[in-house]
């Protein structure tokens, strides 16, 4: 049976209705992608990089091999537009256990944890204006989840109006930083090329991974479009020219960011930014203002960051539900807001407790390593439905292949494994709330024949 029989059988009469574009699809893409990451990873970079032209590459390859991933999973999602994205492509390649730990581990882990992860960095960003409690801090963080499921839960037209305008707040907060630091004539253009690389070595290859990790941080976002593909328009053209477009952009503007900070900041400045690199570059081109100025992009690029995780991946529980993997309540349809509601609440409150539960840094890794195992697993998928489902309509090919895809597998083999040697603790967590899913997929495959 085909993808489209078999889910048009399944599937209630009550739709998501299609009504994301292409400014949609690629505003949720750069949107989603550019949060906190480009104004507070060069640090990290420059902690682990001394040379300015490795830091720069560090961007770019981290870009290009998210670029990879894009490339095989714009086939995907061009074949198979539906909602719930890869759960979609994991459940066809793999059957329903794969499919299922990973809308498990989306819900627990990857996508709550990220708007969790965003929703503290807001909070902790926003003591630039007025001074605030523990409690007042946590607070802040709780509002900023209740409004994007608010704004959410009454129509994905309304999330997706929020998500352009706040795109195009970043856009344009970002140029401008840009364009104040290069006007400003207070750099030196040989910040770019100085120190040089140095001789290759071993430890010089360890530092330049262990740097390339911290910039997926700043570049995920990517696959989350296609979570909403059953709510995009023409999305055998929309969808895969959206991620790709997105993506592409996104790397442009990280270089110009970099390439801006370096032109003010020795990589020694860097590495001695632990407030923001970003922030302390503004200090320099236009003075003390700059930082108050950087503190308000950061706070509109969270939002847009978060935004994008939920008007997406509830989506994803709401394409299990219907599938009677998940509770039955969440594949409801709201009748008049026609948005997963249900879906929207859950997913808000369980990132309300993990927002008061951990730190920053916790639940980065959370997400970092259970998201990356999922993410080879779904490019690997082009592989598979090739061979499994060769009738299956392909608008659109993954250029590149196969070593686009095989590239982007063992790059998310290398950071899955390397962060459960880096971060053993916290990954085994991780992995062990994956593994708290084979109970929970038993328990509702009896329901299901039951």
């Amino acid at each position: 049976m085909s993808v489209e029989s078999r889910v048009s059988s399944s599937q209630p009469k009550n739709q998501l209705p299609r009504v994301f574009g292409l400014f949609d699809v690629t505003s949720i893409v750069i949107g989603g992608i550019i949060g906190s990451g480009i104004f507070l990873v060069p640090y990290n970079i420059a902690q682990n990089i001394q040379s300015p032209l490795l830091m720069l590459a560090v961007w770019v390859v981290g870009g290009f091999l998210s670029f990879l991933g894009a490339l095989s999973l714009a086939e995907l999602g061009a074949a198979m537009p539906e909602a719930g994205g890869i759960y979609v492509y994991l459940r066809e390649a793999y059957g329903s256990f794969i499919s299922f730990l990973f809308g498990w581990t989306l819900f627990l882990v990857i996508d709550s944890g990220a708007i969790a992860t965003l929703a503290v960095a807001f909070s902790t960003n926003f003591p630039s204006f007025m001074n605030m409690s523990p409690l007042v801090s946590k607070l802040v963080a709780v509002i900023f989840i209740i409004f994007l499921a608010a704004v959410n839960y009454f129509g994905a037209r309304q999330g997706g109006n929020l998500q352009n305008l706040l795109t195009v707040i970043k856009i344009a907060g970002i140029a401008g930083i840009c364009a104040a630091v290069f006007l400003s004539g207070k750099g030196n253009l040989s910040n770019f090329v100085t120190p040089g690389p140095g001789k290759f070595s071993f430890d010089l290859l360890s530092s330049f991974g262990v740097a390339l990790i911290a910039t997926f941080w700043a570049y995920k976002g990517w696959e989350s479009a296609s979570y909403s593909a059953g709510e995009v328009k023409n999305p055998e053209k929309n969808l895969p020219l959206g991620i790709l477009i997105g993506l592409f952009g996104v790397i442009v503007i990280y270089l110009l960011a970099n390439l801006a900070y370096l032109y003010v900041l020795p990589v020694s400045a860097m590495t001695a930014s632990k407030d923001g690199v970003a922030a302390n570059a503004m200090k320099i081109a236009i003075g003390p203002i700059g930082a108050y100025i950087i503190s308000i992009i950061i706070l509109f690029s969270v939002l847009g960051a978060a935004n994008q995780n939920m008007l997406c991946s509830p989506r994803v529980y709401f394409a299990m539900a219907r599938d009677k993997l998940f509770f039955k309540s969440i594949a409801r349809v709201h009748p008049k807001y026609k948005t997963p509601y249900v879906s929207i609440i859950a997913i808000s409150l369980w990132s309300i407790v993990l927002s008061l539960s951990g730190t920053f840094q916790q639940l980065f890794t959370y997400v970092i390593f259970g998201e990356w195992i999922f993410f080879g697993l779904t490019i690997a998928a082009v592989f598979i439905l090739r061979r499994k489902r060769p009738d299956l309509p392909r608008p659109y090919k993954t250029w590149g292949y196969p070593f686009a895809p095989a590239i982007f597998i063992l790059a998310a083999l290398a950071i899955s494994v390397n962060s459960l040697i880096k971060q053993f603790f916290s990954s085994m967590a991780g992995l062990g709330i994956i593994l708290l899913g084979v109970p929970a997929y038993v328990y509702w495959k009896k329901r299901e024949k039951g």
